[in-house]
């Protein structure tokens, strides 16, 4: 068990657990997700770490389908510039390694944005805490559990 899979059971909110087998070689873990669970990438969000303004950080989750807007997650947040933060302070901000960062269940909880394309889904797919594992809920009660906010923060790439 996961922090993340932990935090959803003492919520009681309804939730599933998915697994694959996680190829080390990839350099796409959302899509790699996406593919192997055989759900379109618009249901599997990636859970980005960001750093506003050069001193604190957030979570930023969008589509696997997207990339994140810098411009827009630091004006979601009320911040002027964000830019990814450093995997070091990632890591040890969340507790979780890169591939497998889940909004959920983190060490120290980071302000959280949610692509607003998230709540027209009926479940969306976020990282449970693992590479190779995913936690499948419904998208207010991830924003609920994360403290999140839904915006306008992923584009097409």
């Amino acid at each position: 068990m996961t922090p993340a899979i932990n935090t959803a059971k003492k919520a009681k909110i309804p939730f599933t657990v998915h697994t694959y087998q996680h190829d080390p070689s990839t350099d796409s873990y959302g899509k790699e997700a996406a593919d192997k669970l055989g759900v379109a990438e618009e249901r599997v969000f990636k859970t980005l770490v960001v750093e506003l303004d050069g001193r604190s950080l957030a979570t930023a989750i969008i589509p696997v389908s997207m990339v994140l807007n810098m411009k827009q997650v630091a004006k979601a947040a009320g911040a002027k510039k964000a830019a990814m933060a450093d995997k070091g302070a990632v890591e040890r901000t969340t507790g979780y390694v890169l591939g497998g960062v889940s909004p959920l269940g983190q060490k120290k909880r980071l302000p959280t944005y949610i692509d607003a394309s998230a709540s027209t889904l009926p479940t969306i797919f976020v990282s449970a805490g693992r590479r190779g594992l995913e936690i499948e809920l419904h998208p207010t009660d991830l924003a609920s559990l994360a403290g999140g906010t839904f915006a306008a923060i992923g584009e097409m790439r």
